[in-house]
């Protein structure tokens, strides 16, 4: 994959990730809705980001405004997804009810290629992962979403090797300030 997409793709990644509130009233208690989950990302989100020192990321710490604009179609989802009043991307969410699988489809403002990935969601947890592979090595990423209400998020970035060790990259809380 090259460098372009994959950036993209992990900042589409931690955008979606900051901003995601349980679907219903309590995501521990409740399972995915289909399609009808990720209307949890409407709204704005105040966002709060420390990420640290690795092979895959530089330190830095980061606040930031969300407002996803969502609407849905059918058996689409959609958001255009604005960071700090300025369009990033449209994201395009489908879901398998035979896999209980999301895809995500991420599409540039600038008309670059779209490209896709996956989301999965197990109770309070949603995991967004990739991987990429150079030169006959392939390191795993995947962004952890742990809701603590409907209204706030924690959330990490981390790569692997092998998907047993995992290493953080960014760490960061949300607030929802507005639907």
């Amino acid at each position: 994959m090259p460098q372009r997409p994959q950036r993209l793709l992990i900042a589409a990644a931690l955008l979606l990730a900051a901003c995601v509130h349980g679907a219903a009233q309590s995501p521990s208690t409740t399972s995915p809705a289909g399609i009808a989950a990720i209307e949890a990302y409407k709204g704005t989100w105040k966002i709060s980001t420390v990420t640290v020192d690795t092979a895959h990321s530089k330190a830095a710490k980061d606040e930031k405004v969300l407002r996803n604009d969502c609407w849905r179609s059918a058996g689409y989802y959609a958001c255009n997804q604005y960071l700090d009043g300025v369009s990033q991307a449209l994201i395009v969410f489908t879901y398998s009810q035979d896999k209980n699988l999301y895809t995500t489809y991420v599409i540039p403002r600038d008309g670059s290629g779209a490209h896709s990935g996956t989301l999965e969601i197990h109770g309070d947890t949603w995991i967004y992962p990739w991987e990429v592979t150079e030169n006959g090595n392939t390191v795993y990423y995947r962004v952890v979403n742990i809701f603590t209400s409907r209204n706030s998020i924690q959330f990490r970035s981390e790569f692997s090797s092998d998907k047993k060790i995992w290493t953080p990259t960014t760490t960061g809380n949300e607030v929802r300030v507005s639907d």
